[in-house]
């Protein structure tokens, strides 16, 4: 399991919105192209550089095609990064303020008195 991929897909589509928007309605072609196209890329580094080793395992490609972040936060991937993207992805679904945040938080509830996922990246 590579957290730290898990990470680079939620930070590095979070920042852009046109990625946000392709995410949010074609997931199975985002992350495929995604892990096909960027998921090597070095950040922040001049272009050719690039990793030969990073992909994703099934769980982690299954959690982020079905968009689901319970998935995500059980797997290890960091929770501000997850709540930020579903922010932009599904609070214009919810008509009161905050309502995307409440429902991400009763999803998780039930991680209450249980220890968190460990988030760090070796």
């Amino acid at each position: 399991m590579s957290k730290y991929l898990l990470d680079k897909f939620l930070y590095t589509i979070d920042r852009d919105p046109e990625l946000v928007e392709r995410y949010r309605t074609n997931p199975v072609a985002t992350v495929t192209w995604w892990e096909d196209e960027y998921a090597r890329k070095l950040l922040n580094c001049h272009g050719g550089e690039a990793t030969t080793w990073l992909s994703f395992e099934a769980a982690e490609r299954q959690a982020l095609v079905n968009q689901d972040y319970a998935a995500l936060f059980e797997l290890g991937a960091h929770p501000f990064l997850t709540l930020t993207l579903f922010i932009a992805l599904f609070e214009r679904n919810y008509d009161e303020p905050l309502g995307f945040q409440l429902a991400y938080a009763n999803t998780l509830q039930g991680w209450l008195g249980r220890p968190y996922p460990d988030f760090s990246t070796p």
